[in-house]
């Protein structure tokens, strides 16, 4: 297997690099724009891959809003041109595709409701690869975080946290939004056994169990060894700000259908990721 991957050196990019090794030629942004039609005709040529893993997205919520062209351009244009060209596209997506309204998790087949430019276009590129491209397989995820963090957010959630709390001694926490956070590491895996058993469509693969971004911070705390206080808040959207879902779980009759193995309990993905990274200094 060939592979081509889209968004080099974010987190789940580089995880996949690491586990597919040399069958996997990786691009960051600055070396690929998927909206340049012609730097992708130089890549295809290069690679000829057999699979696309497209981890490349405008996913910045609140810039999507004012840059709505170029999230466009990115999150829909661009994953039309990858689907069309032969090779099988793996395309990442989100659960923001959902209002979060809902009391129960949303299974794949949900009606999605996107509430921010973020959010539809995401959508409309999970319809384009999945109308372009000839055994595509749309990945809804959600909570990401990796050992090789996340550029655009300036590192993971979990660095985050406890870079703050060691430099404030104290943290808020939304209590009234919830998820499933995610390990790359763990989606690689799941994202090349997916390939390997010949999935396509759309299918949820997210971390077994939920939480609320307060219980994933008070975890971080906890197996970090970090005694902070951690304040609960709600959610508050100001006039012009975009929607977070509140209820951000997945549910995933689609993926047990195809035989697609559940990941591990997001607790104990967050204590691997915390036993492979260094503590932050105090």
């Amino acid at each position: 297997m060939r592979a081509l991957i889209t968004g080099g050196g974010g987190q789940l990019a580089s995880d996949l690099q690491t586990l597919l090794g040399d069958q996997a030629t990786s691009f960051s942004r600055g070396e690929l724009d998927i909206a340049d039609t012609a730097a992708v005709d130089r890549a295809f040529a290069d690679v000829a891959p057999d699979v696309v893993f497209n981890c490349a997205a405008f996913h910045n919520l609140d810039v999507c809003e004012v840059e709505a062209d170029r999230a466009w351009e990115v999150n829909v244009r661009a994953v039309r041109d990858l689907a069309s060209r032969g090779a099988k596209l793996v395309h990442l997506s989100t659960n923001y595709v959902f209002d979060g309204r809902a009391e129960r998790p949303y299974g794949e087949d949900d009606l999605p409701s996107p509430r921010s430019i973020y959010a539809l276009t995401k959508l409309a590129g999970e319809h384009a690869a999945l109308a372009y491209g000839d055994g595509a397989l749309v990945v809804r995820a959600a909570g990401l975080y990796g050992t090789h963090g996340s550029a655009s957010k300036g590192g993971n959630f979990v660095e985050r946290m406890r870079t703050r709390a060691l430099e404030q001694g104290w943290l808020k926490m939304v209590a009234d939004q919830r998820l499933q956070p995610t390990f790359t590491a763990d989606l690689a895996a799941a994202l090349v056994d997916a390939v390997e058993r010949g999935a396509a469509g759309t299918v949820h693969l997210t971390a077994e169990g939920a939480c609320s971004w307060l219980e994933f911070t008070e975890a971080i705390m906890e197996l970090a060894g970090i005694d902070v206080a951690v304040e609960p808040v709600t959610t508050t959207v100001q006039p012009g700000q975009p929607d977070r879902p509140l209820n951000g779980v997945l549910a995933r009759p689609a993926a047990d259908a195809l035989g697609l193995p559940r990941l591990r309990p997001w607790r104990e993905q967050l204590a691997d990721y915390l036993s492979q990274t260094a503590p932050v200094a105090r």
